[in-house]
């Protein structure tokens, strides 16, 4: 599989009995479908989000891309609890992306979220 944001290698990696895809350059995570919602509720899943937060604020600003699954243009997408939390989801397979550093973030639910929310533009 090949990133959607910076077109390099994904490789897989497993959490318990979950195998998801990270990006080998930019570290982007590709979930397939309940696989964000299965690792979130597990105790320190967040490790598989090795990737530099800071190049994934970079990454962020890409927003326009393909499903490397299907091909269909992915949905621009904000968590509905922590709406700092931009990704991408898939109309067709339902799979999403992660720029790295986000699953951290999405896992980790503070009171620092309230501001980073109040911080963060709307999406257009």
């Amino acid at each position: 599989m090949e990133c959607p944001k910076c077109h390099a290698a994904m490789e897989q990696v497993s959490f318990g009995s979950t195998e998801v895809e990270r990006c080998t350059s930019c570290g982007g995570i590709w979930f397939e479908p309940l696989e964000k919602d299965q690792l979130k509720s597990l105790k320190k899943s967040e490790e598989i989000d090795t990737g530099d937060p800071k190049a994934g604020k970079t990454y962020n600003k890409i927003d326009r891309i393909d499903c490397p699954v299907c091909g269909a243009q992915m949905l621009r997408l904000v968590d509905a609890r922590q709406s700092h939390i931009w990704y991408e989801g898939c109309p067709v397979c339902y799979g999403v992306f992660f720029d790295a550093g986000e699953f951290a973030d999405y896992k980790t639910e503070t009171v620092t979220d309230f501001f980073k929310d109040l911080m963060t533009p709307e999406r257009v």
